[in-house]
Order: structure tokens, then C-alpha cells, then sequence
């Protein structure tokens, strides 16, 4: 039997000794000394168990797994994720990390520790010399009996300050900047209805954005400010204040300082008939970009009280009905439209009106249905919304128009 297989079978065991033994009556300091001992001894297997994982490669090639952490997570149910950084680290313990592997053979550094040394130092510039590096893999490992991985990780992002001071400042910048182009490619961010009445919202943002959208959701989130000194209700979960908190940050944004969208500065148009709006139980619509994917059949529908708070807290033009459903021609004779009338248009159009067109409305121009050259008005009986393209189309003398019966223009194009 292999010597390692041998103390693995001698490590159970002695575990397994103490399987039933009750901590309940150990002392204090035998629990401080447990706990301790029982952290280095965890640094010490993890070291033994990637000294292995790093060399079964020929274990991987035996069973035709991708590679070794494919195996690992495979035949011992581990995450794959979990599996492929201890690969990473395995080999980089064998080949260049020595001082490291060192220290957690002896249980001077445990497995998240070395998996946020290992990080910092691939983190250092391709232009920094080997001796350079060795220094900081040295002061990172000695940090190690004194810091936790959180820690570490600071130390290890100023590293170059401490062990090459004459370098750190023009490497840094390269550093920085190679972060920042990676981050502007990276960004990301997605909306999908879950048709749930939710709206699952995830991105990826630069690091410096993140901190700035982190902030602004702690004003709000902050639990002493929620929930002052004696109030009776139950703290909410971190997750839920950010949440809520998320929700109030849009709330509170200032349409007027925002990009002008869709002829005016950008707001949400709520619906809702005057009766459904004085009514205790009713459903308004919400007029918006129509970009968000997921469910269609729930819509954009809230509650008439949610309406009515919506228009009295936030940034919300509610726009009641009539009977027939229809806005007020808000508008006059004059050469392009208003405001008001471009809102009107967009809650009666809602998209570009071109035949199997669906741009948003937002994005969409208006245009006269009787041109004004030609004496025709503008109100909303001769506007109609169109999107740049087919604007464009509307006006180039090689196409023609027709109106449909439901009110969408199909384009002809002149022989």
C-alpha cells in the first residue's frame, strides 16, 4: 500500500474514533486549540489532495474524462467550478508556487488563502521579472499567519508597492487599464419577465459603476433608517431591502434629467379609465419600451392603487381615459407636434405603425398622415407613430402608402 493511501486510511480512522464524542463538555481552551488544529490539519489535506489532483492526469486519460478536475467531479460529487480552480492551483503549487505549497503542507495556509495568493500573483503584469514575483509570492505567504483571504486579497492588489516600490505606480496603471477594457467588454445587462408579476433583472457591470449602484441601493436599504429604534416590524433580509431599495432608486430618478426619449424626457405613461381610477379594484396599463422578453400574457398591467401612487410619488404621467378609451387631442394647428400630442400618440399607438413593424413607441417620430405642406393638421386624427426607418420610407418618393383597416400603413413600393 502507497504510503499516502496508508495516512489517508489512518486520518479517517482516527476521525471516526472521535464520531461520537460530544464537544459539549470540552473546555474552553480545548476548544480553541480544536478548532485550530482542525484548521491547519484541513490546509495540510488540501495540500496533499492537489499534490494528487495535480498529477492525475493519467487517471483522467484512463477514463476519458476532459482532465483531472472532470474526473474529481465526477467520481466525488463536487462542483465542477470547485473542481477546475483546485486544478489551477494544483499545478500551480507544482510548477511555480513552492513558498506556498510549503506553507500548507505545514498548515501555515489554508486552501482559501492560497486560492487568493495564487490569483494576485497571475494578477501581476506579464512585464514583471521572475525575482519580483518570488518577493511577492514570499511577503504573501508570510501575510498569510496574520490575515484572512478577504484580506489577502487587498494586500495582494498593492503587492508591487511593497516589494517593488521603483515599478508599482506605471504597472498599476497598465493593470488598471487592461481591468477597464475588460470590464467595458464584459458589461452586460439583461431583463426577462418571469410572468410571475417579477421582472428578473441581471448585469454585469465595471467595478467602479457597481460600487456607485451599491451605494445609492445602501441609502436606501440602510436598516436603521428603514426600521428606527423601537419600530415593532421584523428586519427584512439583505436581499429584499436591495430589492426594495432598487425599486425606490427608480422611483426617485428625475425624468428632466435624463435623455430625451421618445420626444420628451423619459417617463413611464400609465393608462387607466377614469372610472377604473376612482374605482377600489381595477387594473391600469403601463405604456413603456416594450423591450423587456418573457411572458405575454400577463402584459404590462398594475393595480389602480398602485396607479394612484405611482402618479402622486414618482415620475409618472398617469394619462385617464374617456369612454371610448381615447386621449384628449391635446394638440393645435402648428407645424410639428407637442409634447402632449407626441403622449397621445404613444398611448394610442404604442409601436411604430407600419405594417409587422414593432418598434417601441418610444423610439418611434410622428408623422403626418396628410403631409403639412399640403394642408394637412397636426393633431392626432393625421399623426401617426413611425419609426426612423419607415419615417423615412413615408417621405421617399419611391414608395407609396395605404391605409389598412385597423390603421397601419403598408408601404408600396413605386414601379
Amino acid at each position: 500500500m502507497h504510503p499516502i493511501v496508508a495516512a489517508v486510511a489512518e486520518v479517517r480512522a482516527c476521525v471516526k474514533s472521535v464520531a461520537d464524542a460530544n464537544p459539549t463538555f470540552m473546555s474552553l481552551d480545548d476548544k480553541a486549540v480544536a478548532l485550530g488544529e482542525l484548521v491547519r490539519a484541513e490546509g495540510q489535506l488540501a495540500e496533499l489532495r492537489l499534490r494528487i489532483l495535480g498529477d492525475a492526469g493519467d487517471l483522467a486519460a484512463e477514463t476519458a474524462a476532459k482532465d483531472a478536475a472532470g474526473w474529481l467531479a465526477q467520481h466525488t460529487r463536487t462542483r465542477f467550478t470547485d473542481a477546475r480552480a483546485d486544478l489551477a492551483l494544483a499545478c500551480a503549487l507544482d510548477r511555480d508556487r513552492p513558498l506556498l505549497a510549503a506553507a500548507m503542507r505545514e498548515g501555515e495556509a489554508t486552501l482559501a488563502q492560497a486560492q487568493v495568493i495564487r490569483r494576485a500573483i497571475d494578477a501581476l503584469p506579464a512585464s514583471v521579472d521572475g525575482d519580483t514575483v518570488a518577493r511577492a509570492e514570499e511577503h504573501l505567504v508570510a501575510q498569510a499567519r496574520e490575515f484572512g483571504p478577504r484580506e489577502l486579497g487587498r494586500i495582494g492588489r498593492r503587492i508591487l508597492e511593497v516589494v517593488a516600490p521603483e515599478i508599482a505606480e506605471a504597472a498599476e496603471a497598465a493593470r488598471l487599464a487592461d481591468l477597464e477594457a475588460n470590464a467595458d467588454k464584459h458589461t452586460r445587462l439583461t431583463l426577462r419577465r418571469l410572468g410571475d408579476g417579477t421582472t428578473r433583472i441581471s448585469g454585469r457591470l465595471p467595478d467602479a459603476s457597481g460600487a456607485r449602484f451599491a451605494t445609492f441601493l445602501e441609502s436606501y436599504a440602510n436598516p436603521r433608517t428603514a426600521h428606527p429604534k423601537g419600530d415593532p416590524l421584523p428586519r427584512l433580509p439583505r436581499p429584499r431591502r436591495l430589492g426594495q431599495a432598487f425599486v425606490q432608486l427608480l422611483e426617485a430618478l428625475d425624468p428632466t434629467r435624463l435623455p430625451v426619449h421618445g420626444g420628451d424626457a423619459t417617463t413611464v405613461v400609465v393608462t387607466i379609465p377614469l372610472a377604473a381610477l376612482q374605482a377600489e379594484l381595477a387594473t391600469a396599463g403601463v405604456i413603456d419600451a416594450g423591450l423587456v422578453p418573457g411572458d405575454e400574457l400577463t402584459g404590462d398591467r398594475i393595480t389602480a392603487a398602485q396607479a394612484r401612487r405611482l402618479a402622486c410619488t414618482a415620475k409618472i404621467l398617469p394619462a385617464v381615459l374617456g369612454g371610448e378609451s381615447l386621449p384628449l387631442d391635446l394638440g393645435r394647428a402648428r407645424r410639428l407636434y407637442t409634447l402632449a400630442q407626441r403622449k397621445a400618440l404613444l398611448i394610442r399607438d404604442q409601436v411604430c405603425r407600419a405594417e409587422g413593424c414593432d418598434i417601441p413607441g418610444t423610439w418611434c417620430e410622428a408623422h403626418h398622415l396628410a403631409s403639412w405642406q399640403h394642408g394637412g393638421p397636426t393633431d392626432l386624427d393625421n399623426g401617426v407613430l413611425l419609426c426612423s426607418h419607415h419615417h423615412h420610407r413615408a417621405h421617399d418618393a419611391a414608395h407609396r402608402t395605404e391605409r389598412m383597416a385597423n390603421g397601419d400603413l403598408h408601404f408600396h413600393r413605386r414601379r
